[in-house]
């Protein structure tokens, strides 16, 4: 039994080892996902299956119970009655779904189209111009690579990122990519105003004054992730982004037409269908923190597909890039005899280095700091 055990474990510190070893050169390639396809691979390497997930299938029954809401935020400045209605509806869905489309959101269509058009052109430019720029230390303004837990999660994801850190340090110009620098830049800019006007509308959804959750800071940074998915020759074995909720206290969405996103909604996956000109808003989990449950920052994922590559930009209020002792905990306006915290103060910064360090197992990281 004794020389059987050994065995055993001899096992499996090879099976870490040999993992541990194709995970290193897959990632000393510095060509991503991309580079596989651009390769002509018809099996997908073993790193990339994930297991099943046991709510496999999306349900839509086509009927509204099954639509996220869609927000039009045209008027929310005009008159009082139109902005209370717009802020009934952004309440209703930040505490049911934790995700809503918003409409008539003050972003040109060009930008929207520039800002996908510019991710798609970063991928898309020769192998040996993107591994110059290939890294994973995060301290930098601009960062590209495949997988930023690729060395913790259980399985790598069918996607490649570019991620740029936008505030509170607005980056140079020369810090950036020529080939995507001034959509970048101009497509933070837009998404910070757009940003600033949610947290308005969400704070007051809380009942709160319109400034307190940019009082507490929730603006403050901001990170555009741009994602890269190839077409996939095995969209069954792998999958774009594994289920997660997001570290951050908004996020704010562009999908391409391809589609693909779903959310965990009531133990269903439901497919969010996109919609031109239309931004996804959801609540991360800091937002779900601070309103001690109120607000849901709901589990998503993205599926692999066959046509490819799908673009998305999405940006994320989140001050993680700035180390910071600042503690948040539930906001005390919240609380009540009835409604203690539910969770235990932290900083960002902690929180953020937890999710990191998980990386994307399919678990949230809201219970790790539950009281």
């Amino acid at each position: 039994m004794e020389f059987s055990t050994t065995h055993e474990i001899a096992g499996t510190v090879k099976q870490v080892s040999d993992r541990l070893c194709k995970l290193k050169a897959f990632d000393d390639t510095k060509a991503g996902v991309k580079g596989l396809v651009d390769e002509g691979v018809t099996k997908i390497p073993s790193l990339f299956h994930n297991p099943p997930d046991r709510f496999v299938k999306a349900l839509n029954l086509g009927n509204t119970e099954n639509i996220i809401p869609v927000i039009d935020l045209a008027g929310v400045g005009k008159d009082q009655s139109t902005r209370q209605e717009i802020i009934g509806r952004i309440r209703e869905a930040s505490e049911t779904w934790g995700f809503f489309q918003v409409v008539n959101h003050g972003i040109p269509l060009t930008v929207l189209e520039d800002i996908k058009d510019g991710a798609r052109r970063f991928h898309e430019q020769d192998s040996e111009v993107k591994k110059e720029l290939y890294t994973r230390d995060l301290t930098g303004p601009f960062v590209y690579n495949s997988n930023f837990d690729l060395y913790s999660s259980p399985a790598l994801n069918w996607r490649d990122t570019l991620a740029c850190f936008l505030a509170p340090n607005t980056p140079k110009p020369e810090d950036l990519p020529v080939v995507c620098r001034d959509i970048v830049l101009e497509y933070g800019t837009n998404v910070m105003k757009l940003g600033i006007t949610l947290f308005e509308l969400l704070s007051e959804a809380l009942g709160l004054h319109s400034d307190h959750l940019k009082d507490m800071g929730c603006a403050e940074g901001l990170l555009a992730l741009c994602h890269y998915y190839p077409a996939c020759p095995e969209p069954e074995l792998t999958i774009g982004i594994t289920k997660h909720s997001d570290n951050s206290f908004l996020t704010v969405l562009l999908q391409d037409h391809i589609g693909g996103l779903q959310i965990l909604y009531q133990d269903k996956w439901i497919d969010i269908t996109p919609a031109p000109g239309a931004l996804i808003v959801n609540i991360g989990d800091f937002l779900q923190l601070v309103t001690n449950d109120r607000f849901k920052s709901a589990e998503h994922r993205v599926l692999a597909n066959l046509i490819g590559p799908r673009i998305s930009v999405a940006c994320f209020f989140s001050t993680d890039v700035k180390p910071s002792s600042k503690l948040y905990g539930p906001i005390k306006e919240l609380l009540s005899e009835d409604n203690p915290p539910k969770y235990r103060e932290t900083t960002v910064t902690d929180f953020s280095a937890y999710y990191t360090a998980k990386g994307l197992d399919g678990t949230s990281a809201l219970q790790h700091f539950r009281i």
